[in-house]
């Protein structure tokens, strides 16, 4: 790769033009090369670069936890509603992300943008059952053979015959823990409509072993730890 196309296009350092005048102003750095040019051949991946004295890392994949807040849709474009992507923060807009599977506007919690189709592929794969877990809240708490429907497989108004799922409930909070595997359209109210009760909040909470960061207000966004990106793997 050009180094002027590394520092434009990979690292979105600015515009051929602007890199070019940093590269003429002494600002880039290339270890092995007295007299770097826009034109030097690099490998991204091998070749120590550095802008202004710091090291300019390449990244191939990204990958961003989002606490999503209610009002956003899980998009890259939609003509009547914000996006996901409009939270996304200008350094990263250059990679194209999207986000792995889909929340409801209303719904908030954690949704992973990355720019890695294959992973991304792999965790909506239904051949992989990905754990997805939710927390709900409910106009009325259920009976417990209700919520056995549930854990047995409840069979929605469609005649889907949902997997078994997972339900707990939090007293102190008020809310049902529901965790999933499989993601049919509005599937968790779904599952609870079926037994006559209607979700009023409903928060992703984590998804395979990765678990949404309390730390992250509604809106904020930041990148995965090595260990965090484990915890998505299949």
């Amino acid at each position: 790769m050009r180094l002027d196309k590394f520092l434009s296009s990979a690292m979105g350092l600015g515009s051929r033009t602007d890199v070019k005048k940093f590269i003429k102003n002494g600002r880039v750095e290339v270890i092995g090369t007295d007299n770097p040019r826009p034109e030097l051949s690099i490998d991204p991946e091998k070749s120590e670069v550095y802008f202004d004295g710091k090291l300019q890392k390449y990244k191939k994949f990204v990958y961003l936890m989002l606490n999503k807040p209610k009002g956003y849709v899980s998009a890259t474009v939609d003509r009547d509603n914000p996006t996901v992507i409009d939270l996304v923060p200008e350094n990263f807009l250059r990679f194209e992300l999207f986000p792995v599977g889909r929340l409801d506007i209303d719904t908030e919690g954690l949704c992973i943008l990355t720019n890695d189709g294959e992973l991304s592929h792999k965790l909506l794969s239904p051949k992989n059952h990905i754990s997805k877990k939710y927390r709900a809240k409910l106009d009325a708490v259920p009976k417990d053979d209700e919520l056995e429907r549930i854990r047995n497989g409840i069979i929605l108004e469609d005649g889907y015959k949902c997997k078994p799922a997972i339900v707990t409930f939090d007293v102190e909070n008020e809310a049902f823990y529901i965790t999933i595997y499989e993601g049919k359209y509005h599937q968790v109210k779904r599952m609870f409509g079926a037994i006559g009760r209607r979700v009023l909040e409903l928060k992703r909470v984590e998804m395979n072993k990765l678990t949404l960061d309390d730390k992250l207000a509604p809106g904020e966004i930041r990148e995965l730890t090595d260990e965090e990106l484990k915890l998505l793997q299949v």
